[in-house]
């Protein structure tokens, strides 16, 4: 059997009316009133209703995140930062992921509408959620198009494209490869491709465009990587994620190719973990501490005022870094 209100309010000696108003901050209260109701809240282990908060127009104090995986370092990294800024602020975070799977991303945005999260910060790619159109709560994407009136907070992505393919024919490269995603969902992350081939064209050289599908397993893509670098002439690649850079330089010393002398290597993310464990990659580096606060603080706003006017856009400079592998 479960705690009740009833129970918190009889340890504390006071009235089930006073502890819901302690809970949903209602009315005047001694703060030795509040105080003791907080303290039997605790002995107890008595946790509030967060739906019933809610049908009583109450905030729940939940935030709901949904992102495609945590196991990957960018994500896990971002992840862990909103959520460790969002406690800070007094709000518990529901994450969800989204693995990819448009249905089971729709799933997940159902159940935070039923739970009534006070907002959503999504970061997933799946295509198609006409859900997002409709959603009546504050929601801030981050890196991808969900429906029109949602603002999306990126990096330039145009610009590090462009940032990293200059870097690459700064250094010499002249057959530059890119390796990409598939570019399907509406993300602001295709711009790293066209960054790449507007420095292509200045320099009036041939695009090499190798696009790899979101599905494939990291062996299956370092399987083609190896093909590739066996197959095709190539002294540079930029990676638009550190992880595929990672396997680049792995299939091209089992290669026996000379990094960087025979093959120039730029990546992009730039996360802790990547510069913690694999330093000498050279990468573009996308502000993780500035995305976490713009997002958290254009939710807010959101959740403060429902109709603040807030820009369809933020896009967030980047920097180069400048590693061993170019």
């Amino acid at each position: 059997m479960g705690i009740k209100l009833t129970d918190v309010a009889k340890k504390a000696g006071v009235s089930a009316t006073t502890v819901s108003r302690v809970i949903n901050n209602y009315g005047y209260l001694s703060q030795k009133t509040i105080d003791k109701v907080h303290k039997a809240m605790e002995e107890l282990n008595y946790q509030p209703n967060s739906m019933a908060r809610s049908l009583q127009g109450k905030n729940t104090q939940l935030i709901g995140l949904i992102f495609p995986t945590v196991s990957h370092p960018f994500y896990g990294e971002i992840v862990s930062k909103i959520e460790t800024k969002l406690f800070e602020k007094g709000y518990k975070t529901i994450l969800c992921d989204s693995a990819n799977n448009k249905e089971k991303e729709r799933d997940y945005l159902r159940m935070l509408i039923a739970n009534k999260v006070d907002g959503i910060i999504a970061g997933a790619h799946n295509l198609d959620i006409i859900e997002y159109k409709n959603v009546g709560l504050p929601i801030i994407s981050f890196d991808r198009y969900l429906a029109e009136g949602i603002p999306i907070v990126s990096s330039d992505s145009y610009q590090g494209g462009r940032l990293a393919t200059e870097q690459l024919y700064q250094r010499g490269g002249r057959k530059i490869a890119i390796f990409t995603g598939t570019n399907e969902s509406a993300s602001p992350t295709n711009q790293r491709l066209n960054g790449y081939l507007s420095v292509i064209k200045e320099h009036h050289l041939d695009p090499m465009v190798y696009h790899f599908p979101l599905e494939y397993s990291p062996f299956l893509k370092a399987t083609e990587i190896r093909q590739i670098l066996s197959r095709d002439k190539i002294d540079s690649v930029f990676c638009t994620d550190d992880l595929t850079a990672i396997l680049v330089i792995n299939k091209a010393k089992e290669l026996g190719l000379e990094i960087p002398e025979q093959l120039k290597v730029i990546g992009y993310d730039g996360t802790e973990f990547v510069q913690n464990y694999f330093p000498q990659l050279s990468t573009v580096l996308q502000p993780m501490d500035q995305f976490v606060d713009l997002l958290i603080d254009l939710l807010m706003k959101r959740i403060n005022n429902a109709d603040v006017e807030l820009d369809n856009l933020y896009q967030l400079s980047v920097k180069f870094i400048q590693g061993q592998t170019s």
